[in-house]
């Protein structure tokens, strides 16, 4: 009769197992022998553990008196003889014998013949178990595998699946997990009246319960824009409606910021994320704006900012992963770092790619990535025929009695900039591109450039009084010997007032307002001056002679 193992999966420390192993075939013992085929769940503080380990040997089970579920359980079977099956000190199985059919006791030699029999099946027990627990390892690898493809395949459906197509813009995203699944995030927003929201964000920790965090943060923060809320009120939503659910110990960091693509303009606010830079031919700043992490704590307020980009002008957006990063030696790629790199870069590559090489040389080889990397890069892209680009409100046409017709002028360009605080810094951009072909002097090039500032910020501030809807025009006109700048508002006939000097003493003794200084630097920017206005407009003309011309200053 071919006997029947019964046996439980233990290791030390033992844990209690539910599992029912598969019978497996032995040496034949003689047919006057019963086995008991009952199964056998050991709990790793039985006593009868611990004197089976000391007594690895047949054991008749009526002899022994311990205080042990797992005994009574034997005895109510009628197992009459046990035998232990020990391999390297562990308890693998027990082959159990009920009474003899001829009711006799079992003798010494079938004792021995156990005794010889666990020797050899005891190992193979072992080996048996191993190829079991590696099986369902390997079934349980290959389950957590199929359950993060589908995660990741999710997540990558959440991330945007192409970049936005904004004229004068070029927009680059870059994002590499630190596992098969990340806790960070990147988004764009399109808004019906051609605006766009930038979301980057970061969940603490990794793998799937951040992606599961990502997944509802963006889900709010896409839902709450759709209310055309501000920055920071989209922020404020957000936070209150993750803090009741967001699991114990986490929180996300967010940027977000609404871009207007036609004037540059961006208004933004950040929850505790890392410090977005802003950069142009070698000066980098951060865009600041304090707010708490999302998920902390309830009804929070989040601070607004606004800049606005101009031609020319850059923003990364990224997180901790890329400034965290270590090389072999432990030091960090850190904020000063990147600085410095964001002051150093060219044209020549994409700022992403520029980035991600000099991150690959600073950890080296076989380097072992952190934490989830995300960048996203705005840039405001200098363009080659403002005409064609920006928004003409007219066709270029020369006022009469304004320049001296015999001067023969031609109109160039005519293009308009929204009133909004800092959009003088876009003229300034536009006409610098512009004058390139005059080749004027540096020190002339700057004194034009305050000019046509000052004039902008008056236009917009004076006449348009910040009207979005009321832009301020610029038209660059040109003849042999000069160029001419219009600079127009909406704000119709104001009196013709000549630009009286200032009485600093007076001013500074606060007895004259500090305002009313700008009429005169710009008369003293420029060769000329005039102010014409009309029924509709106000406009005043700025003229720069050329180098050899009539107009030019002569040296001393």
């Amino acid at each position: 009769m071919a006997t029947f193992f019964q046996y439980i999966r233990q290791r030390m420390p033992f844990r209690r197992s539910t599992q029912k192993k598969q019978a497996l075939p032995t040496p034949a013992l003689p047919a006057t022998q019963r086995v008991v085929s009952q199964a056998v769940n050991i709990a790793p503080n039985d006593a009868l553990v611990a004197y089976f380990l000391s007594s690895p040997s047949a054991i008749e089970v009526e002899k022994l008196h311990l205080d042990s579920p797992i005994l009574r359980e034997l005895k109510e079977a009628g197992v009459k003889l046990t035998m232990p099956l020990v391999s390297q000190g562990e308890l693998v199985g027990l082959i159990n014998l009920g009474g003899r059919l001829s009711e006799q006791d079992y003798s010494s030699y079938d004792k021995g013949l156990l005794n010889s029999l666990a020797t050899q099946a005891a190992p193979a027990l072992r080996v048996a178990q191993m190829v079991l627990d590696q099986q369902a390892q390997a079934r349980e690898r290959e389950r957590i595998e199929q359950e993060l493809r589908v995660a990741r395949i999710i997540q990558q459906t959440l991330l945007p699946k192409e970049l936005p197509d904004l004229p004068n813009w070029q927009v680059t995203a870059y994002y590499q997990p630190a596992r098969a699944v990340g806790g960070d995030f990147y988004d764009f927003i399109p808004y019906e009246d051609g605006r766009l929201g930038i979301v980057v964000g970061d969940v603490t920790d990794k793998g799937i319960p951040a992606a599961l965090v990502m997944a509802t943060t963006r889900s709010i923060l896409r839902s709450s824009a759709q209310e055309d809320l501000s920055p920071g009120a989209v922020l404020e939503r957000a936070n209150d409606l993750l803090f009741p659910d967001i699991p114990e110990r986490m929180f996300v960091t967010c940027f977000y910021a609404i871009l207007d693509p036609q004037s540059g303009f961006l208004r933004y606010a950040n929850a505790g994320h890392d410090l977005p830079y802003r950069w142009h031919e070698g000066e980098v700043g951060e865009l600041r704006a304090t707010g708490m992490p999302l998920g902390l704590m309830p009804g929070m307020f989040y601070e607004e900012k606004e800049v606005t980009l101009a031609p020319g002008e850059s923003m990364l957006l990224y997180s901790d992963g890329l400034v965290e990063a270590h090389n072999s030696t432990r030091d960090m790629f850190g904020f000063p770092r990147l600085i410095t790199l964001l002051g150093a870069y060219q044209d020549k590559i994409s700022p992403i790619d520029y980035l991600r090489a000099e991150l690959s040389t600073f950890t080296g080889a076989g380097w072992e990535q952190e934490d989830d990397i995300t960048l996203v890069t705005l840039q405001h892209v200098p363009v080659q025929n403002l005409q064609e680009t920006t928004e003409i409100l007219r066709k270029p046409e020369i006022h009469e009695g304004s320049i001296e017709s015999g001067d023969d002028w031609q109109p160039l360009e005519t293009w308009s900039i929204p009133s909004a605080m800092g959009n003088e810094r876009i003229a300034i951009s536009y006409i610098t591109q512009r004058v390139q072909p005059f080749h004027l002097p540096e020190r002339r090039l700057e004194q034009l450039k305050t000019a046509v500032a000052e004039a902008t910020m008056n236009a917009m501030e004076h006449g348009n009084h910040y009207h979005p809807e009321f832009p301020v025009t610029l038209q660059l006109l040109s003849s042999e010997q000069a160029i001419a700048i219009r600079i127009s508002d909406q704000g119709g006939y104001q009196p013709t007032q000549a630009p009286e000097t200032p009485d600093i003493e007076a001013k500074l003794a606060e007895l004259q307002s500090p305002r009313g200084w700008g009429l005169f630097l710009i008369q003293n920017m420029v060769d000329e001056m005039r102010i014409l206005n009309d029924e509709h407009t106000h406009t005043i003309e700025l003229v720069m002679s050329l180098e050899g011309g009539p107009h030019a200053p002569q040296s001393a």
